[in-house]
């Protein structure tokens, strides 16, 4: 029998200790490696972040980009009292202007013009005789406040149908106001002239025997 040693398996080279392949004069200590960085982190031990996607950036439920949030008060009520005030200030004039409307109205009904001395006479009908456009209005406010309509046709029937036409725009512009819509009445030169016109002659036909019922 052979008492010879039998060889051993050769085992794999050590990594840490193995020469790296290239020209040298022979194998020598391995040089030093960077270690591995750990995962989620980058380099020089910064962390990794994500940045989000357009599909990302998503609002909340409860916000709707196109209309922007009021902002709250302190007892997280929302500030509504911005939009009150606007609307206050643009109902203020109409509703002023009919204040002083009514004032005239309920003053003129309460002292009546068919008694001399209240109110002054009118300076061309004292001078010359002749009944101006607005002469009667006055005695035609009386019986319009009053609810006589006929005697206030009679007296001033170009006053009485400019008290409708008064309330007419007047609604049509506190109805604009609330609706935060200006109030605007363009009529063309035209339609001037011809109220110049009625207004001529009705003064004209109310001096005439024929138009005495025009005539206060």
């Amino acid at each position: 029998m052979d008492a010879s040693p039998t060889p051993s398996a050769a085992q794999p080279p050590d990594p840490e200790t193995a020469p790296l392949p290239g020209p040298g004069p022979g194998p020598g200590p391995a040089p030093d490696r960077p270690e591995a960085a750990p995962p989620g982190a980058g380099p020089r031990d910064m962390p990794l972040t994500v940045c989000p996607t357009p599909d990302l950036a998503v609002p909340a439920p409860h916000e709707n980009p196109a209309i922007p949030p009021l902002p709250a008060r302190g007892n997280g009520t929302l500030a509504t009292s911005a939009r009150t005030g606007s609307k206050a200030r643009r109902l203020a004039t109409p509703i002023g202007i009919l204040a002083a409307v009514s004032g005239a109205f309920a003053y003129v009904g309460t002292v009546d013009p068919n008694e001399p001395g209240h109110y002054p006479v009118c300076p061309l009908l004292q001078l010359t005789g002749v009944l101006c456009p607005g002469c009667g209005g006055l005695r035609s406010a009386h019986a319009f406040i009053t609810g006589d309509l006929g005697t206030a046709l009679q007296a001033n029937a170009v006053a009485t149908v400019g008290y409708f036409l008064f309330a007419a725009v007047w609604v049509l512009w506190l109805v604009r106001a609330w609706r935060g819509q200006p109030l605007r009445i363009a009529l063309a030169p035209v339609w001037w002239w011809g109220v110049g016109a009625v207004l001529l002659v009705f003064a004209v036909i109310r001096n005439l025997p024929f138009g005495s019922a025009l005539a206060p």
